[in-house]
C-alpha cells in the first residue's frame, strides 16, 4: 500500500475557511506569502520583485499588517497585491489552482494517476481551520483519505477550554485521525515554550484521544520576531527539538511524527551540501518518534530530479532513524511547483538503490499505516 503522509485539501483562499471572516483568513495568507522563499514578480512584465512589503517589521503583529490590497485572483489561481500602482504576485501556491482551492476530488485524481492508495490531509493556518470541511473530504473518499484536526496554536494559552472543545468536535464528533501542531504560531502569543506547564492542560487533553500528533517545528520564539540567518535557524531548530524531547518525556507513549523531515534549507551549505549535526538525531531515541521523508517541495528549486544530492541524506536517515520510523510525504499540491506527483515517488523507488524491499515498503506506506492504525 502506497500512503502519502502529507497532502492538503483546502477551500478558496478568499473564503472564511473556518476563520471568523474572509479577511481574517486572508491575513494568514498574506503573512505566509510575505515570509515564503518563493520568488515574487511584477505582473505586467514578470520582472523579479520583493514580497517584503507584505509583512510588517514585527511581522507577527497583524495590527500593523501593510494594506497592499492583498487579494485572490481566482481565474489564475494566485494571490495579487499592489504597491504604488503596480501589481505583484508569486507562486507559493502551485500554478493551476483555479479559485485557489484544492478539493478532495483534486487530490484523488492526482493519487489515481500516481498510484497512491491513501493520503493523510494536513492542516495549516494559511489553508483552512475548518474541521467540518476536512471531515467532509474524508466522508467523500473514506477508503482513500484521512485527515488531521487543526489547532489554533496562538489561542491555546488564552482560550484553552475553547481550543480543547474544538479538538473534541474534530476528533470525537467528526472522527478525524490525528492532530497537527505548528510550533511557530504558538509563539505569537507568548515566548514560553510549548512544553511549559501552562500548556499542560491542553496537552493532557490532546494526548487523551489516542491519536498521533504531527509536529512542524520552527526555530523558536526568535523565528517570529525577526528574520533569521541560516546559523540562527539551525540553532533555533535544535532548541525546538529539545523542547520536543522534554515534551516526549512527559508524554512518552504518544506517537509523534515530524513533518517535512528537517528544515533542509537551513542545513544546506554554500556548496549545496546538506550537512546535518549529530544532535539532530537525538529525538529518535524515543521509538515513538517518526520522521517524514519530504525533499522536493522544500529544495526542488535548488536541486533537480532525481535529486542525487539528497540520496546520501536519505541513507543517513535510514541509518539513524530506521525505515520503520520513516514515512513518505509530498506536501501535495505544493510540491507540484517543482515536480509531478509520480516523480516524488520515483526518486526514491527507482534511484535509491541502497534501500531494500523492506525499507521501501515501510517508507512508502508501512510506517504511515502503523502510525494511523491502518490495516494493510
Amino acid at each position: 500500500m502506497i500512503i502519502d503522509s502529507h497532502v492538503y485539501c483546502f477551500e478558496p483562499g478568499d473564503d472564511a475557511a473556518g476563520f471568523e471572516s474572509e479577511g481574517e483568513h486572508l491575513k494568514w495568507v498574506q503573512e505566509a506569502q510575505g515570509l515564503h522563499h518563493q520568488p515574487a514578480w511584477r505582473v505586467r512584465d514578470r520582472e523579479p520583485a520583493s514580497s517584503d512589503g507584505l509583512i510588517p517589521e514585527d511581522y507577527h503583529n497583524w495590527s500593523n499588517m501593510p494594506d497592499v490590497n492583498f487579494r485572490v485572483d481566482r481565474e489564475r489561481g494566485r494571490v495579487v497585491w499592489s504597491i504604488e500602482g503596480e501589481d505583484y504576485t508569486k507562486q507559493f501556491y502551485p500554478p493551476n489552482l483555479r479559485n485557489l482551492e484544492f478539493t478532495p476530488h483534486s487530490i484523488i485524481s492526482e493519487m489515481d494517476y500516481a498510484g497512491v492508495d491513501l493520503a493523510l490531509i494536513h492542516t495549516n493556518p494559511m489553508l483552512t481551520r475548518n474541521s467540518a470541511f476536512l471531515a467532509d473530504c474524508v466522508r467523500q473518499y473514506p477508503d482513500r483519505l484521512r485527515s488531521m484536526a487543526p489547532v489554533d496554536e496562538w489561542r491555546i494559552l488564552s482560550e484553552t477550554d475553547a481550543v480543547i472543545g474544538e479538538l473534541d468536535t474534530a476528533i470525537i464528533d467528526y472522527g478525524l485521525h490525528a492532530i497537527k501542531f505548528n510550533a511557530r504560531p504558538a509563539y505569537f502569543a507568548s515566548s514560553r515554550t510549548w512544553d511549559s506547564e501552562e500548556y499542560w492542560p491542553f496537552w493532557d487533553a490532546a494526548t487523551s484521544y489516542n491519536v498521533p500528533i504531527f509536529f512542524t517545528l520552527g526555530s523558536g520564539h526568535s523565528d517570529v520576531t525577526r528574520r533569521m540567518f541560516p546559523e540562527d535557524a539551525r540553532l533555533g531548530y535544535l532548541d525546538e527539538q529539545r523542547v520536543l524531547m522534554s515534551w516526549m518525556e512527559r508524554y512518552p507513549d504518544v506517537v509523534v511524527n515530524l513533518t517535512h523531515g528537517f528544515p533542509w534549507r537551513a542545513f544546506v551549505d554554500g556548496d549545496r551540501f546538506i550537512d546535518l549535526p549529530d544532535d539532530i538525531w537525538r529525538p529518535f531515541e524515543n521509538l515513538n518518534c517518526n520522521l517524514e521523508v519530504c525533499f522536493p517541495v522544500r529544495i526542488g528549486d535548488w536541486f533537480d530530479f532525481p535529486y542525487p544530492e539528497v540520496w546520501p541524506v536519505l541513507e543517513t536517515m535510514v541509518e539513524h532513524v530506521g525505515s520503520h520510523h520513516l514515512n513518505w510525504g509530498t506536501d501535495m499540491p505544493f510540491q507540484n511547483r517543482f515536480c509531478i506527483y509520480r516523480q516524488s515517488r520515483d526518486w526514491i523507488e527507482k534511484y535509491c538503490d541502497f534501500l531494500d524491499d523492506e525499507d521501501l515498503n515501510m517508507i512508502m506506506g508501512g510506517t504511515s499505516a502503523r502510525i494511523l492504525g491502518i490495516e494493510e
